[in-house]
């Protein structure tokens, strides 16, 4: 079997008895012992496990009948999310690796959709970073060149899947850690709607959301597809697609007005290298018969993008599930304690600007464009280890890495609409750069059917970091 194939392929060739689960399952495990000691991407395996998930998944092939979408296929989760009878670290020093009792609803529709659950991938202390890179693991290294960051908060996911480790790979958002790790790593990197996934937390003043990272759109569609399966006992849940996400994909889509906006919205630098990205995909856009024009959108105001960095993420910490948190990263010991400093009045007012603002900021979409083009990440992947240097040196001061990361992708996270990062360029020296597509409210089928339009054109599916073959 070719481990860079996507999922839907690998679950067609299980119901066609082309390869058996427990194949598919040996040909992971194997090259996550062969190739993962270079890049960290796994911070906790149950390969025994794994292989006898295989070989019931075997058996319920052989018996015959029906087989979920997914039956047989391998995906890691993410170290951040719960499942039954595994730890969940957090990343961090601050966690115990005490088996958990419960699963959260993201997992329980992997296993209801037949994935086989392979291990748990690296994420920074509580995912409060850019990068996968915490005092408890260490350093996850991007799979194009080793010297640099994959990315985060998902930066494990992401390491794993451009390094062939795993088909798929649960990941999260918050401020972008969806699509940061899958611009840094050459992936697709799909941020569903707010409430389009169930959630029983909704984590971050909303802000957060459960995903995917994948190679290609059909897989990115087809995840979507059994992720948002409704759940009666969450808050509030998205609207109900017009079809199946999947059948997004090939659709013709009719003529539509993207916005190109090359300036970070938080006036920090962009890179020429991701500003080419984002025109070479205005250009792909254009010749596929779409109107592409630039635009200043209006983001939040510097009183709120601030208040929401430090007001509800410094709360959010404050009440992070840690068993020790004087073991916590340095930077984020700070930001706990500056937490203190506000009341509740204050937090309740930032919430409110911050709902009160996105309404205005959502109201662009349909009205001046239809999607928002950009770069994904201002900056290239940054060097490993960076990150949380750059956040141990000065936890109260600027940081700039962090900044380009960030700038083009949390706007998506507080107003919680979709938002897709697509690998459609490489710089000078090989490594991937993204960029990104925003949607309106509720319009995943948009994005999904734009960049499966773009993925032949691009051709990113066949790219494979050299040594990982």
């Amino acid at each position: 079997m070719d481990p860079f194939d996507s999922a839907v392929r690998l679950a067609e060739a299980v119901r066609e008895r082309e390869l058996s689960p427990v194949e598919i399952a040996d040909t992971y495990l194997e090259r996550i012992e062969r190739f993962d000691p270079e890049i960290g991407a796994f911070v906790w395996r149950n390969d025994e496990e794994v292989r006898k998930a295989a070989l019931k998944a075997e058996r319920a092939v052989m018996e015959g009948g029906g087989l979920p979408a997914f039956h047989g296929v391998p995906i890691p989760i993410k170290d951040v999310n719960l499942v039954a009878g595994q730890p969940a670290t957090f990343g961090s020093l601050g966690c115990d690796d005490t088996p958990r009792t419960v699963t959260d609803p993201v997992v329980t529709r992997f296993l209801d959709a037949g994935f086989l659950l392979m291990g748990r991938t690296s994420t920074p202390d509580m995912g409060m970073l850019t990068a996968a890179e915490s005092s408890r693991y260490g350093i996850t290294r991007n799979p194009w060149n080793t010297e640099y960051s994959p990315g985060g908060s998902s930066g494990g996911a992401a390491a794993a899947v451009a390094a062939g480790l795993a088909p798929v790979a649960h990941a999260n958002d918050g401020g972008g850690s969806i699509r940061m790790p899958s611009s840094c790593c050459g992936l697709v990197g799909l941020k569903p709607s707010r409430g389009r996934v169930p959630q029983y937390l909704a984590a971050w003043e909303h802000a957060a959301v459960e995903g995917a990272i994948t190679r290609t759109v059909q897989d990115a569609a087809a995840l979507l597809d059994v992720m948002s399966v409704p759940d009666s006992l969450v808050m509030y849940g998205a609207p109900a697609p017009e079809r199946p996400f999947s059948e997004e994909v090939g659709r013709e889509s009719v003529p539509v007005r993207v916005g190109l906006l090359l300036e970070a919205p938080t006036g920090v630098p962009v890179d020429p290298v991701c500003v080419a990205a984002a025109e070479r995909t205005g250009k792909l856009l254009e010749s596929l018969g779409h109107a592409v024009f630039p635009v200043s959108p209006r983001f939040f105001s510097e009183e709120t993008g601030l208040g929401y960095a430090q007001t509800v993420l410094d709360a959010a910490l404050w009440t992070a599930p840690y068993d020790r948190p004087e073991l916590a990263e340095p930077h984020l010991r700070f930001r706990m304690e500056r937490a203190k400093t506000r009341h509740s009045g204050e937090y309740t007012r930032m919430a409110a600007l911050l709902q009160q603002e996105a309404v205005e900021v959502r109201a662009q979409w349909g009205r001046d464009f239809d999607v928002l083009l950009t770069p994904t990440l201002a900056c290239p992947p940054p060097p490993a280890g960076a990150c949380l240097a750059e956040a141990t040196a000065d936890p109260g001061g600027f940081r700039m890495t962090e900044n380009q990361m960030i700038s083009f992708t949390a706007v998506c996270n507080i107003t919680g609409l979709p938002a897709i990062s697509l690998p459609v360029h490489t710089s000078p020296d090989g490594l991937p750069i993204g960029s990104q597509l925003i949607g309106g409210p509720w319009d995943e089928a948009t994005l999904l059917r734009l960049a499966s339009a773009l993925e032949a054109p691009a051709d990113w599916t066949v790219r494979r970091p050299p040594g990982f073959e």
